[in-house]
């Protein structure tokens, strides 16, 4: 049995209250709750409501819900539009469509007179699996942090998600939720304080700390736990706000580790790697290794399989800490 196989049982065993479910499962149940407590709740789809679940929304408040079809960047325009008057829009579609083929709505019409409109967008990451790079976004996230004015949300399990639409509601001004398609096993239970800005230290280390975001926080909590029965004392920090990035903790944990390492499911490139080297190179320089797609496009495959071709797995965080403790 791998390293992998054995943590994540361990991770489930532990938290059997709290089964593995998706983030955009816990989204689309959240917006139900949200839409029965705030009647300016209305939900925008492009043809995907039962993939990215705002079907359930659908199902309940009909008229606010507005499917647009094949058609995102009007959907976008509208959101902006329906925001003006005092709605609290959330538009949902592909991660992929969300950014890349919206980017020009969301940054005029959007973020630009930093309008309330959350944008909630699922299947992002190479765990899309057999649908391939023409829908697996890895550069999502350093196209909307590069946005002013936009927060950029990534819940790491069901709970966390739920406490994220949540504050998305209350933060005035454009949000940018990440949510996946697979299953992730549970991180948090239901009672934790989340907050906008703020990451959460899981596990206090000596040796070096692993930031992560979204699915990857539960393989970091998963190699610190290998990386503990070989001896070394390993930090795990969840960071769900990726703009603002909260940079206290950052420089918290370098002055006591004197290691980082990053996990992301995302390009190495723009997402939550190069916020933290950004910090920790202006404020804090330690040894940095970032664990993320490597500048290339992703393909089609199981998520799985994805995952360990490119170096996402529990193994590859344990053997990436233990190069970066070494310099």
């Amino acid at each position: 049995m791998s390293n992998e196989s054995l943590t994540f049982m361990e991770i489930k065993e532990e938290d059997e209250m709290f089964p593995a479910v998706a983030t955009r499962e816990a989204y689309g149940k959240t917006l139900v709750e949200l839409g029965k407590e705030n009647e300016q709740v209305v939900v925008l789809d492009a043809d995907l409501s039962k993939s990215t679940r705002t079907n359930l929304f659908a199902q309940e408040f009909p008229e606010r819900f507005f499917n647009f079809g094949v058609a995102e960047a009007n959907m976008m325009g509208t959101a902006a539009g329906l925001a003006t008057c005092g709605k609290i829009p959330y538009c949902s579609t592909f991660a992929v469509f969300a950014t890349g083929r919206c980017y020009d709505q969301v940054r005029q019409s959007i973020a630009y007179p930093k309008l309330n409109v959350k944008i909630a967008a699922s299947h992002a990451g190479i765990t899309v699996g057999e649908d391939g790079a023409s829908h697996q976004t890895t550069e999502d996230i350093g196209l909307m942090r590069v946005m002013p004015n936009m927060t950029i949300l990534v819940p790491a399990d069901g709970q966390e998600t739920e406490k994220c639409v949540r504050a998305a509601l209350t933060c005035q001004g454009p949000v940018y939720i990440r949510l996946g398609r697979v299953k992730v096993p549970p991180v948090y239970e239901k009672d934790y304080s989340f907050q906008i800005g703020k990451a959460f230290t899981l596990k206090e280390g000596e040796s070096a700390t692993i930031i992560a975001c979204g699915i990857m926080v539960a393989k970091a909590i998963a190699a610190a736990k290998v990386l503990e029965r070989e001896g070394m004392t390993v930090g795990v920090v969840n960071m769900p706000t990726i703009k603002p990035i909260d940079e206290e903790t950052i420089i918290r944990i370098a002055k006591k580790t004197k290691a980082v390492v990053t996990a992301e499911e995302h390009s190495i490139i723009g997402g939550l790697g190069s916020a933290v080297a950004e910090v920790l190179g202006e404020k804090m320089p330690v040894p940095l290794s970032r664990i993320g797609i490597k500048d290339s496009f992703g393909e089609s495959g199981k998520p799985d399989e994805l995952l360990k071709k490119y170096g996402l797995t529990v193994e590859d965080i344990v053997q990436r800490v233990k190069e970066v403790v070494r310099k």
